[in-house]
């Protein structure tokens, strides 16, 4: 089952494979799904009771664009404000603030499909920011972005964390949440498996080093040397990953050796994840 609770002003990321149940869950989240069991409460609201009152505080970026392609930059902001009963003279001086914290102020009047992929997602971002929200609620606010939008992206949401916003999140990119998240939970087959900051879980459940090798002979390697050198190996494909508290001996091992190609690097949530969820390759939820 799930059992979480989420602090104020922290950024909460929520990760899974296609199919663990994380977009259902955002769903309960915002009201859109009533909650299957249990008790949920949203800054102080109970759902499903008083989901529409809830969601006058948060904002909802949804994983796929739902801008209005027939609607310029401003329209679209302007319309959704409209949503929460805000008039356009209300909102004027906010959606200036929106559009500069958003890269996005030449762009006011362009219509949504001369926009890029990373301006579409900004506005999206932005536009889940109308009502000035306690709570923002993103499903992969960044996928399929190149890194130079991406990392705008990750900037303005640590503007907004700074500004003490509660943020939840979910994201396939590990690095994504390694450097943003507070806090992560890990889930799958609609269930929690843990939770914890990215460096308590990569301690927990993973060795500090983490070395990659492939190339010719690497089997015939690995059995005679490799896997006594490390504390724990697994072979995926054509690579072992070698996980160790002491890399000096295997790294040693394997300057001697001209055709194998290795990579040294700190153990990550990627690692975590993989150990949590198996490598098994899911369909799209």
């Amino acid at each position: 089952g799930v059992d979480m609770e989420v602090a104020a002003g922290e950024c909460w990321g929520l990760l899974g494979p296609n199919g663990a149940g994380k977009t259902t869950l955002l769903r309960m989240i915002t009201g859109s799904t009533p909650p299957s069991g249990g008790h949920l409460e949203v800054l102080g609201y109970p759902i499903p009771e008083s989901a529409t009152a809830m969601r006058r505080h948060i904002g909802i970026v949804p994983q796929s664009n739902n801008l209005d392609p027939d609607f310029t930059v401003l329209e679209n902001l302007r319309s959704y404000a409209s949503f929460f009963g805000l008039q356009e003279v209300q909102t004027a001086e906010a959606v200036r603030e929106l559009l500069a914290f958003a890269a996005l102020e030449s762009k006011a009047d362009a219509h949504i499909n001369t926009l890029s992929g990373g301006m579409q997602r900004r506005l999206s971002l932005i536009r889940g920011l109308v009502n000035d929200p306690e709570l923002l609620i993103m499903d992969e606010p960044t996928t399929g972005l190149d890194p130079q939008a991406r990392q705008l992206i990750w900037q303005r949401l640590r503007e907004l964390r700074g500004r003490g916003m509660t943020l939840i999140l979910t994201t396939h990119y590990m690095e994504e949440a390694e450097r943003l998240c507070d806090r992560v939970t890990v889930m799958d087959h609609g269930r929690i498996l843990d939770t914890g900051t990215p460096r308590e879980l990569i301690a927990r459940y993973i060795e500090p080093q983490v070395i990659e090798v492939h190339g010719p002979g690497m089997e015939a390697w690995h059995e005679r040397y490799g896997s006594r050198l490390a504390e724990r190996s697994e072979v995926v494909g054509e690579t072992v990953f070698y996980y160790l508290a002491d890399e000096k001996p295997l790294l040693d091992a394997l300057r001697r050796e001209a055709e194998l190609v290795y990579l040294h690097r700190r153990a990550n949530l990627e690692d975590v994840f993989l150990k949590l969820t198996g490598r098994e390759l899911r369909d799209e939820d």
